[in-house]
C-alpha cells in the first residue's frame, strides 16, 4: 500500500477506481522481462471461455483452489523463468507471449500487471503489487502514465467479478 492519497478515477462511463499509488507513475514493459509470466496465471470465467477458443484448455490449465490457472510448465531453460525452472505455458522461448502476439488477446489477469485489484467497502481499489516493486523493470522507465492509460490495464470486466483480486497465485 502506498503513502499516496487514494483518488477516485473514472476508467470507463460509470466505472471508477480508487487509486492507491502514486498518480506520477509510469510503465512500459521492458525486453526481456518476463517476470510476470512466472506466475500462475489466473483465469476468471469469461477468460476461460476466451482462451477455449484459441488453446485446448484440458493442456493449458490447472485448477487449484476451486479457480482455473493457466498450467505453469517446466521450460528446459534459463531465461525467461522462475527460480523452479517454470513459466507460464504460452510464454515462447524469445520472451513473448503465444496469446499476446499470435491471438491478440491477453488474460484479463495479464492486462492487470504490474497492478494489483481487488474490491474494497464496493469500490474496486487498484495499486502496484508490493512483489512488482522488487521484480518488475517496467517502472518508471518510460513516459507512460498509468493513472492516464488505466483502461489498457484494467478490462471492464473487473467491475462485474464478485471477487476480482488479483493477488491469487498458482
Amino acid at each position: 500500500m502506498s503513502t499516496e492519497t487514494p483518488r477516485r478515477v473514472e476508467v470507463y462511463p460509470d466505472r471508477e477506481v480508487i487509486v492507491e499509488f502514486d498518480p506520477d507513475l509510469t510503465f512500459e514493459c521492458v525486453e526481456d522481462c518476463t517476470w510476470c509470466c512466472h506466475h500462475g496465471v489466473l483465469l476468471y470465467d469469461r477468460d476461460l471461455l476466451e482462451l477455449a477458443q484459441r488453446a485446448n484448455l484440458a493442456e493449458t490449465t490447472t485448477e487449484f483452489r476451486g479457480e482455473k490457472f493457466v498450467t505453469r510448465e517446466e521450460k528446459g531453460r534459463e531465461e525467461h523463468v522462475a527460480e523452479d525452472g517454470c513459466a507460464c505455458a504460452f510464454l515462447r522461448e524469445d520472451g513473448l507471449c503465444t496469446l499476446h502476439l499470435e491471438e491478440d488477446w491477453k488474460p484479463t489477469r495479464c492486462s492487470v500487471f504490474p497492478l494489483g485489484v481487488w474490491l474494497e467497502d464496493g469500490d474496486l481499489h487498484v495499486d502496484i503489487r508490493d512483489s512488482a516493486h522488487e521484480h518488475c523493470e517496467g517502472l518508471n522507465v518510460s513516459e507512460r502514465s498509468v493513472i492516464d492509460n488505466l483502461e489498457a490495464f484494467l478490462p471492464e470486466i473487473l467491475w462485474d467479478l464478485e471477487n476480482p483480486d488479483s493477488d491469487r497465485e498458482l
